[in-house]
């Protein structure tokens, strides 16, 4: 194995501000379910259902994103910047009518499908009063994630921190103020929640647009200027994006349908798992913030020429990501009871909680490893061979929550996240390691 030229600096220089990006979302995450926790369990309840399933229907424009990542990276590594334009456009043309195709169906179908899939009324009603005002959001997250793209695949991530700063800020302001009536605003409840995420994605839009025109040389990436469309480009750009926008919507849909499994557990299970699952998307965002790194160094490597040192380059990531989830992972462990009585002044749904919390403390560390390795893959520009491997690994994952929710309680439910974490790394380890990668041109 040939040692990496890439240092320990050059890997936490991408990772800190993606750690910090990725902070986007879950901040949203965060706030609504430590706001509405101290409504009730419905309105904690509903939100997390009906964030979820907004959720889903954003991992297709992730997963684009992801393709367009990989194409700027290895465009950058070659030191071809002028194409680096060509493809944004490109990317830029397809998320338009992406988010509007996604909008569509979220605004005329979202009622009927919600109350197919939730058992509760009362959690119907919520989450449907939530979802009124989050749908909109759907036309400026498909650019944000377009936006980290082109930021992430050029290594220059910095950006990345300054949106995420500000949709903080934009998100928990509003969310005190419309959830609670504050500032002469109406109180809102839910729909105020739903409200401020959809105002704090549309600044974040906003800020890339006005951020990216006045500090990127339009001149050297070929920015801010009409490109003829290049339908061979576009069909080279879907050939890699297209598996992995298939991926992440199995991976988000399992994600998904998991919760629907425990809301049939009853009100008090997937109030549990709401917190549980706000306190893991916090865990895990060293993990997906390293992940992400490795695939755009992994792409940019092999675009350098350096094809072997990609492995030893990994092993150098998933120190730093497993050294950075542990400190977490450590404080979790001292003070559980601590961390859940942010989201909720519940005493019983606390108390419930905490076995599931040390469940994914444990997984927090497993994915630390397996969620580089299997971003890996994508980085080779293989994103189909990602794509197989994570729907092979989905079935057993959606087999096993199946058979925990009918025999075990709610913490044994969450170590399917064991399983999941650990199939994928060993899985995309080997593919690393012995697949003939090397060779694959986009």
């Amino acid at each position: 194995m040939i040692k990496t030229t890439v240092s320990n600096k050059e890997i936490w220089r991408i990772a800190y501000p993606i750690m910090l990006g990725n902070l986007a979302q879950t901040i949203i995450t965060f706030t609504d379910t430590a706001f509405l926790g101290h409504l009730g369990t419905i309105e904690l309840s509903a939100s997390m259902m009906a964030g979820l399933y907004y959720y889903v229907f954003t991992t297709l424009a992730m997963g684009f994103a992801v393709g367009i990542q990989i194409f700027i990276a290895r465009r950058f590594g070659e030191g071809d910047l002028k194409k680096i334009g060509v493809v944004f456009q490109h990317g830029a043309l397809f998320v338009l009518g992406l988010g509007i195709l996604l909008f569509s169906i979220l605004f005329f179908f979202s009622h009927r499908l919600l109350h197919i899939i939730i058992e509760s009324e009362n959690i119907y009603a919520a989450a449907g009063e939530y979802l009124r005002f989050r749908q909109f959001g759907i036309m400026f997250v498909v650019f944000n994630f377009l936006f980290r793209s082109f930021y992430v695949g050029i290594s220059n991530t910095k950006v990345i921190t300054f949106s995420t700063i500000i949709m903080a800020v934009v998100n928990i302001f509003f969310d005190w103020a419309l959830i609670y009536g504050k500032f002469g605003l109406p109180e809102m409840g839910i729909g105020g929640a739903a409200l401020a995420s959809l105002m704090a994605e549309i600044t974040a839009f906003c800020f890339f647009w006005i951020y990216t025109y006045f500090t990127i040389p339009h001149e050297e990436y070929g920015m801010f200027r009409w490109h003829k469309w290049q339908p061979a480009l576009m069909g080279d750009i879907l050939k890699v994006a297209f598996p992995s926008m298939i991926q992440r919507l199995f991976s988000f849909g399992a994600w998904f349908i998991f919760f629907v499994m425990i809301e049939k557990m009853g009100e008090m299970a997937i109030g549990v798992s709401s917190v549980v699952r706000s306190t893991y998307m916090i865990l895990i965002i060293p993990g997906f913030a390293f992940a992400a790194t490795a695939n755009t160094l992994t792409s940019r490597i092999i675009g350098e020429g350096k094809s072997d040192e990609v492995m030893s380059m990994l092993w150098k990531v998933v120190k730093n990501s497993v050294l950075c989830a542990s400190a977490l992972v450590l404080v979790t462990f001292i003070v559980p009871e601590l961390i859940l009585h942010i989201y909720t002044d519940d005493v019983a749904l606390a108390q419930a909680a905490v076995p599931s919390v040390y469940v994914i403390a444990v997984a927090t560390l497993v994915s630390a490893v397996g969620m580089v390795f299997f971003e890996a893959v994508s980085g080779t520009g293989n994103t189909t061979a990602a794509m197989a491997l994570e729907f092979g690994v989905l079935i057993l994952y959606m087999f096993y929550i199946y058979l925990m929710t009918k025999t075990s309680t709610i913490a044994g439910v969450w170590t399917a996240e064991w399983l999941y974490n650990a199939l994928m790394g060993v899985i995309s380890f080997l593919y690393i390691w012995k697949a003939d990668w090397r060779r694959k041109r986009i």
